[in-house]
C-alpha cells in the first residue's frame, strides 16, 4: 500500500491543527457536547478541497485521492482524536463506509463511487451492526430479496433494522451489509431512497458530537448495479480483509484521545500546589496517575507502527495485530482519561475541563469495531491455534530471537520481555496438557497476557534499534518506557498466568517451582528509578506555561 510523502503528510497534520485552533477551541467543543449537536459545519470545512480535503486521504489516487496508507491515517487519527474525538469518528464514518467498495467493488463501482465521494465530498456510513447482531456478522438479519421480471434480475429489495450507526442520521451514502441468497453480500444505497428511514440521534454517554442512529429499510428497492462487486456471498470476507487497517485507526484514536487527557495532567501538575510542593514532584501522584499512563499508551504506539508499516508494506494478514493494537490502544486510552479526571481532582469531575468530556468520548473505542472482549477472543483463539500449530516453540522460538539481541537491547527492556514471552509459551502449554481452555475464561485471559507480551517484545525492540522518534519524548525516555512495559508484561504473565491455571485446575505440583519466580521477580530490579526518569522527562516534555 503506499504512503505519502514526509511533506505531504506534514501539511495535511498541519492543516488540521492550524483549522482546530481556529474553529475547534475547547470551549467550542464543549458546546458542542453539551447540546448533543453534530457540527454539519465543521465537517464540510473537513471535506473542503480548498481548505483540508481531509477525506481525500482515505481515497486511491487512480480516484482523485491522496493515496494514504496505513502509517497516514494512523498519525491523522491520533491528531484528530486529540482535538475531539466526536468529529474524529464522522471522518473515520466515512472511511468505514467506503471499505466494502474499496474492497470488493468493481473498477466500475470504483470509479463511480470514489469519483463521487471525492468530488462531492459526500459523508458515508457504514450499516453492518443490527440490534441482535453487534460483532458476529454471520448472525445479520437484513435481507436482500432478488426481484425478478420476465426472468430477468432487475434489483433487489432491502428489509431489515441497523442499530448504532455512526453518521447514520447524515450521510449522503450508505453501505449496507444484508442477506442474499448467495450469502451475507454489500449494497450501496442513497439517502433518500423511498422506503428508507432513520431514527432520531442516540443519547450516547459521549461521543455527542458524532451523529449516531439506526436505521430503517422497509423494501428499499436497489439496482442490481448496487450489489457490491456484482456477486452476492462476499460481504463477509470483503467485512474480514479491512479489520486489520480499520481497527488500527481506532487504536490511534485511544492513543490520541488518551494523551489529549494525560498531558492536561502533567500540565496540571506543574502548577498545583499540595502539602507544601508542587504534584508533579510527588512519587504518589506522578507513579500511579501519569507515568504508567504514558508507557502503555507508548507502548501501543509503537505496536501500531509496526502494524501500520506491515499493512503497507503489503502483508494482509494484519488483523489480529489489528486487534492486538486496538485492544491495548483503547484499554490505555481508557485508563489514561480516568486517571486524568483523578490527577485534576475535583476539577476533573466537572463538565467545565476537558478530561471529563475526554473520558467519557474515549470509552467507546473499547466498544466499536469490536469490543476488548471481543478481541480478546479473536486474539487467543489465533495464538493458541500458533502455539499448536508449532508445538508449543512459538513464543519459546521468539523468546530465543529476543535473547539473542540483547546486550545493547537490555536498555530497552529485551531481558523481561524475553522472559515474558518465554513463560508465555510455559503457560499455554500447561493449559494444553490440563485442556484448560475448555474453560471461556482461561482463553480470554490468554488473549490479555498475549496483548502484554507481544507489545512488551515489539516496543523493546523497537527501542534497542533506531527508531523514528515523533513528537516531544526522547529516545532515553522511550527506552525507559520500554523497561518499564516489559517488567509488566512480566509480572502480569508471571503472576497473572500462575493464578489462572491454578485457578482453572492445572496438574503439575511443581509448575510454579518450573516457572522460577524468584529469578522472574529480579528482573523488577531498577523499575523505580526508570519511574523517576520518566516523570522527570515527561515534565521536561510538556512544561507548564
Amino acid at each position: 500500500m503506499p504512503r505519502l510523502d514526509e511533506e505531504t503528510l506534514d501539511m495535511v497534520l498541519s492543516s488540521l491543527k492550524s483549522y482546530a485552533e481556529g474553529a475547534l477551541k475547547p470551549e467550542y467543543l464543549l458546546e458542542l457536547d453539551a447540546r448533543d449537536e453534530f457540527p454539519v459545519k465543521v465537517l464540510q470545512d473537513l471535506y473542503d478541497p480548498e481548505q483540508i480535503g481531509l477525506h481525500l486521504l482515505f481515497m486511491p489516487e487512480e480516484y482523485g485521492g491522496f493515496g494514504g496508507g496505513a502509517y497516514d491515517i494512523y498519525r491523522v487519527a491520533e491528531t484528530m482524536a486529540g482535538i475531539d474525538l466526536g468529529v474524529s469518528t464522522a471522518v473515520l464514518a466515512t472511511f468505514l463506509g467506503t471499505d466494502p467498495i474499496i474492497v470488493g467493488g468493481t473498477e466500475d463501482h470504483k470509479a463511480t463511487w470514489m469519483g463521487r465521494i471525492v468530488e462531492e465530498g459526500l459523508l458515508v456510513a457504514y450499516r453492518a451492526t443490527e440490534p441482535q447482531a453487534g460483532s458476529d456478522l454471520s448472525l445479520i438479519k437484513t435481507r436482500a430479496v432478488p426481484v425478478h421480471r420476465d426472468g430477468e434480475l432487475v434489483g433487489y429489495k432491502l428489509t431489515g433494522r441497523k442499530q448504532w450507526i455512526s453518521n447514520g442520521g447524515v450521510a449522503a451514502l450508505y453501505t449496507i451489509l444484508a442477506d442474499a441468497p448467495g450469502g451475507p453480500s454489500w449494497f450501496i444505497v442513497e439517502r433518500g431512497a423511498e422506503g428508507f428511514t432513520h431514527g432520531k440521534p442516540e443519547d450516547k454517554h459521549g461521543l455527542r458530537a458524532s451523529n449516531t442512529a439506526a436505521l430503517f429499510l422497509d423494501d428499499v428497492l436497489v439496482a442490481p448495479d448496487r450489489l457490491v462487486g456484482g456477486v452476492e456471498g462476499r460481504g463477509l470476507a470483503q467485512a474480514q480483509a479491512v479489520f486489520g487497517y480499520t481497527r488500527l485507526m481506532v487504536a490511534a484514536f485511544g492513543l490520541g484521545a488518551g494523551w489529549a487527557a494525560l498531558r492536561r495532567a502533567i500540565l496540571y501538575s506543574q502548577e498545583r500546589v499540595q502539602g507544601g510542593s508542587l504534584l508533579c514532584q510527588k512519587q504518589g501522584y506522578t507513579h500511579k496517575l501519569i507515568v504508567p499512563n504514558a508507557v502503555r499508551l507508548e507502548a501501543a504506539r509503537s505496536y501500531i507502527e509496526w502494524v501500520a508499516e506491515r499493512i503497507d508494506d503489503g502483508d494482509p494478514g494484519m488483523a489480529v495485530e489489528g486487534a492486538i493494537a486496538k485492544y491495548l490502544a483503547t484499554e490505555a486510552g481508557n485508563k489514561a482519561a480516568e486517571d486524568s479526571i483523578q490527577a485534576l481532582g475535583g476539577y476533573g469531575y466537572t463538565k467545565e475541563y476537558m478530561v471529563e468530556k475526554i473520558k467519557r468520548d474515549v470509552r467507546i473505542t473499547t466498544i466499536y469495531e469490536g469490543t476488548s472482549e471481543i478481541l480478546e477472543n479473536v486474539i487467543a483463539r489465533d495464538r493458541w491455534q500458533q502455539h499448536l500449530k508449532t508445538r508449543g516453540l512459538h513464543y519459546r522460538d521468539w523468546a530465543e530471537r529476543l535473547r539473542q539481541k540483547d546486550g545493547p537491547g537490555s536498555q530497552s527492556g529485551l531481558p523481561a520481555a524475553s522472559r515474558a514471552l518465554a513463560l508465555l509459551g510455559q503457560i499455554m502449554e500447561r493449559a494444553r496438557l490440563d485442556r484448560l481452555t475448555r474453560n471461556q475464561h482461561v482463553l480470554l485471559r490468554l488473549g490479555e497476557l498475549v496483548v502484554f507480551a507481544e507489545t512488551a517484545a515489539l516496543f523493546s525492540e523497537r527501542m534497542a534499534g533506531d527508531p523514528p522518534l515523533k513528537g516531544e519524548l526522547k529516545l532515553d525516555t522511550l527506552q525507559a518506557m520500554a523497561r518499564i512495559h516489559a517488567r509488566d508484561a512480566l509480572q502480569k504473565v508471571a503472576w497473572g498466568g500462575l493464578r489462572l491455571l491454578v485457578g482453572a485446575g492445572q496438574r503439575d505440583p511443581q509448575l510454579a517451582g518450573k516457572m522460577d519466580l524468584p529469578a522472574t521477580m529480579s528482573y523488577q530490579a531498577g523499575l523505580l528509578d526508570d519511574m523517576d526518569l520518566v516523570a522527570r522527562k515527561l515534565m521536561d516534555a510538556y512544561p507548564a506555561a
